[in-house]
């Protein structure tokens, strides 16, 4: 019987609960210490920073009783008991952000820590490695350094030269430590002593920047040098003044580019010394003419500066800086992921199309640059252009990418093999055309640079249909590319935008993919700082389209992110800085909707893009829009009354939790008739009734009866952005799974992996996308990269592979395995990386035997169901699970629950 037993498990079944296995040689220790999500962070602003660790023990059924933080400023000190604030013994079993409760740090001020538990028998463990964080400049005077800008620039409403900036300055003393503080109007790159610093990009990334700019802070204690030293930055356009929209909008945010850098250098004699920009800066333009988000980068090697962020640099023709007046009131640190070149794909083929054209194919839909290798001469032009898909007759296409350039182009100086790859731009692409090579192309002149927000990658789905397994690729691609600093629509055409709507239906899914607690975390206050004083949220966020906004589903993720990141990572924190925000949204809707609790009459999104049907004579069938903003109110009043009881505020939760009974009561009065039919009779309407719990219990058989019945006719979905996430958990959850199975299974337009078929190797923004005959949609609207539909990633890991969260004890503190079998899938694993470790769900079945794995991590508890077992038939780790009396298991409809402590566990039945 394979994968039966696990050899030292025999021995120690009947001891499991209640102090099992605690005979077993091994060692209980604390490991993987973050604060704020993040390993050793320097230049947070957080003055009460959360502490996480993960508890590795080779014992199961481990928990944390208690725990014991000691801080200090020096690593040594921590064992001297020279403290800055100790915890003391806390009974408590939380492990996953634990407040800092000592003394206010300082600026600049670094702090290590260390943590020690007591298992659930009261035994400690060794205190863990020190791990430290480092604040960054936590007050706004504190700030001495001027913003400075290249004097006397051409005003254009087009993209305009790179700015290069520089300052020699010279120390005569050894240095202790160097930190350099450093933001930008528009992007920034930073040099000292002409090396790069860091290896974020696109700094200080993308923010509400009227109300919110993000400085980054480095460490440089080994970059700088005795004597004469060079600090030097370059300025490019990006999203501050750059092309941004799809409404030819030019210097969105202001016309004029600027940096910002202090540099705090602290001497080994204790005095400290500041480097910041002011006048005595220099400035000039060099070798990048233009450089655009949307339509590339333009760059002449043979104006070059060797050497220009070193010392001796001649900048004797450069001219002197001005100072801007710009506030410094809103620097920020930033709490997100930076952006990252994260990986390198090689093309894997060379094509000439039937035009003639020279077009490399990278083998994957993905979002960043290529670097370029070439030879030739002084003046010959190359041009690299970018494309997602080939037309039907091979020919590189790009009128989906509607005005959006998307051209790098290189001119040679002529000295050898000559390499290039871009600062302040980016594409979405497979494909790339290259014009003005001189010698054959060859499969070595590129090479891909994946760019995205560097995420820790967190999920992983695997199953015995590769084409779902190509999906789920194309979902975590679909994520990769769009979670560049913002969670964009798409990564290629000129919008590029963070709209809300693609991002709340999809934020189940991305929390099970990558750690997006730190994302979210940021953009959150993006959509807060944008939120207009009615509490009307704008579309796209950060607010690129002038307040435009308020449409039910998008606004929501007002609501919906932040509760949901709190789902999965039990982040309290989160609720309570948005909560403002939320209340705010909730109470905008009560207003429009007025005192009979129906939201009527207001424009709104829809179910956006949804498969267009006929059910009578010629008209098509659309979900009411007045249904989905009625529901969508009652379904995020009712999160914030959840959220105000988590919060403590009990007086907002009864409130809310009123309103929200209110308006599901209007919902049915209104939408549900007297047979118990919707009045919108789509498979939207019906998924958002169930899924939402908006229907008393007697019309929940009907409705989920009509769903079933309208996909049984259909054959497939007729869903769009709204429904589509919904469909099939309201499937599955009431009783009819096996159409879930086959809408997920389906290959034939529409479907999921109809794209698949298709050779997709990220997520289309519509169904057919590219149709049947080859020819493709409305190129005002149609990328191949374009994450929303991905959402049923969810599915995959919390129905196919049983992975659910209980909202009870959010984090994974307690969770649910609950597989489920169907749509002909012998095998199905789903890992996942929670913030307790890593949790895992793997089963097989093999001769009419189901064999199930699971791991549960230390301090977490889960309640697993073996999905059409007898208890009698159950194998538990090679002996019968029926026989083992400490273990809490009971037969129910759907097969045998059990609770289980961590550990790793096999079970075994035949079906």
């Amino acid at each position: 019987m394979k994968r039966l037993i696990h050899g030292f498990k025999l021995l120690t079944t009947a001891l499991l609960m209640s102090g099992i296995g605690n005979f077993v040689a091994g060692a209980t220790r604390v490991g993987e210490l973050v604060c704020e999500y993040h390993t050793d962070p320097i230049g947070i602003d957080v003055e009460k920073p959360r502490l996480s660790w993960k508890i590795f023990s080779d014992r199961e059924n481990v928990t944390q009783s208690a725990f014991q933080i000691r801080v200090a400023e020096l690593p040594s000190n921590l064992k001297k008991n020279a403290l800055v604030w100790n915890s003391g013994k806390v009974n408590s079993g939380q492990s996953v952000n634990i407040e800092y409760n000592g003394p206010k740090p300082k600026s600049m001020q670094r702090l290590y820590w260390q943590v020690r538990v007591w298992d659930h028998r009261g035994k400690a463990t060794p205190w863990s490695e020190p791990a430290f964080w480092e604040t960054g400049i936590l007050h706004s005077e504190q700030w001495i350094a001027s913003w400075i800008t290249m004097p006397n620039e051409k005003k254009a409403e087009e993209s305009k030269p790179c700015h290069y900036l520089r300052r020699e300055f010279a120390i005569a003393k050894k240095v202790r430590s160097a930190r350099v503080y450093v933001s930008a109007l528009g992007l920034y790159e930073l040099y000292l002593n002409g090396i790069k610093v860091g290896d974020e990009l696109f700094t200080p990334g993308w923010t509400s920047y009227k109300n919110r700019i993000q400085y980054q802070t480095y460490d440089v204690t080994e970059m700088v040098r005795s004597k004469v030293n060079v600090l030097g930055a370059i300025l490019g356009d990006g999203w501050y003044r750059g092309n941004i929209g799809f409404n030819k909008q030019h210097n969105y945010y202001g016309d004029q580019l600027a940096l910002i850098v202090q540099l705090c250098i602290t001497y080994t004699d204790g005095t400290v010394e500041t480097i910041v920009t002011d006048d005595s800066w220099k400035a000039t333009t060099g070798p990048i003419l233009s450089s655009d988000i949307y339509n590339g980068e333009t760059y002449d090697a043979r104006l070059e500066m060797p050497g220009w962020a070193s010392p001796g640099f001649n900048d004797s023709l450069w001219s002197r800086v001005e100072i801007k007046d710009h506030s410094r009131n809103v620097l920020v640190a930033p709490q997100s992921d930076p952006v990252r070149a994260v990986m390198e794909i090689n093309p894997v083929k060379i094509i000439i199309t039937p035009k003639g054209e020279t077009v490399f194919d990278m083998g994957q839909n993905m979002v960043g640059w290529v670097r370029l290798k070439v030879k030739g001469n002084a003046g010959d032009v190359v041009s690299l252009k970018f494309a997602e898909v080939l037309d039907r007759d091979g020919n590189f296409y790009t009128e989906n990418l509607r005005e959006a350039k998307v051209t790098d182009t290189y001119v040679l100086k002529g000295e050898g093999e000559e390499v290039y790859e871009p600062r302040f731009t980016f594409h979405g692409f497979r494909f790339v055309k290259i014009e003005g090579l001189s010698d054959t192309p060859s499969l070595e002149n590129i090479t891909g640079v994946v760019v995205h927000s560097d995420m820790q990658p967190t999920g992983h789905f695997t199953c015995s249909n590769p084409l779902i397994n190509q999906l789920q690729q194309n979902i975590q691609w679909g994520q990769r590319g769009n979670f560049l600093d913002v969670p964009t629509d798409c990564p290629q055409r000129n919008e590029r935008l963070g709209w809300t709507g693609d991002a709340q239906v999809f934020s189940p899914t991305a929390a099970f993919n990558f750690n997006v607690a730190p994302f979210y975390t940021k953009w959150m206050k993006d959509l807060a700082a944008d939120q207009l004083p009615n509490g009307k949220v704008p579309h796209v966020i950060p607010d690129v389209l002038r307040g435009e906004g308020g449409s039910t589903a998008w606004a929501d993720a007002a609501l919906i992110v932040p509760w949901n990141t709190y789902l999965a990572y039990g982040d309290k924190r989160i609720l309570e800085v948005q909560y403002s925000s939320m209340k705010a949204w909730v109470d905008y809707m009560k207003n429009r909707a007025g005192d009979n609790y129906l939201w009527i009459g207001d424009n709104h999104f829809g179910d956006w893009l949804a498969f267009p049907i006929k059910r009578s004579g010629s008209q098509e069938s659309t979900t009411e829009k007045d249904l989905i903003a009625t529901a969508y109110y009652a379904y995020s009043t009712q999160l914030l009354a959840n959220t105000a009881r988590v919060i403590g505020k009990k007086e907002d939760a009864e409130e809310y939790e009123l309103l929200s009974e209110k308006v599901k009561n209007a919902f049915v009065n209104e939408f549900v008739t007297t047979e118990g039919d919707l009045i919108s009779q789509t498979q939207t309407a019906y998924s958002l009734a169930l899924a939402f719990n908006l229907l008393p219990d007697k019309s929940i058989p009907q409705v989920a009866a009509n769903l079933a019945d309208d996909v049984r006719k259909f054959q497939h979905l007729t869903t769009g952005f709204v429904g589509t996430p919904l469909l099939c958990k309201a499937l599955s959850d009431n009783g009819y799974e096996d159409l879930a199975f086959m809408l997920l299974m389906r290959k034939e337009y529409p479907s999921w992996l109809y794209p698949v078929t298709k050779g997709a190797t990220t997520i289309w923004e519509r169904w057919d996308g590219q149709k049947p005959d080859g020819t493709f949609q409305d190129p005002g609207m149609n990328s191949f990269n374009h994450y929303a539909y991905g959402a049923i990633g969810e599915w995959l890991y919390n129905y196919i592979a049983g992975i659910q969260i209980d909202p009870k004890a959010p984090g994974y503190k307690h969770f649910f395995l609950a597989p489920h079998l169907g749509g002909g899938l012998t095998y199905a694993e789903a890992v996942y990386k929670s913030m307790y470790g890593e949790i895992r769900s793997q089963w097989n079945i093999e001769d009419n035997q189901m064999n199930y794995e699971v791991k549960i991590p230390v301090n977490t508890t889960a309640t697993v169901t073996l999905p059409s077992a007898l208890l009698e038939d159950v194998l538990f780790n090679g002996s019968s699970l029926k026989s083992i009396v400490e273990i809490e298991a009971w037969q129910n409809e759907k097969g045998v629950s059990l609770k289980l402590g961590s550990g790793e566990y096999i079970f075994n039945y035949p079906l």
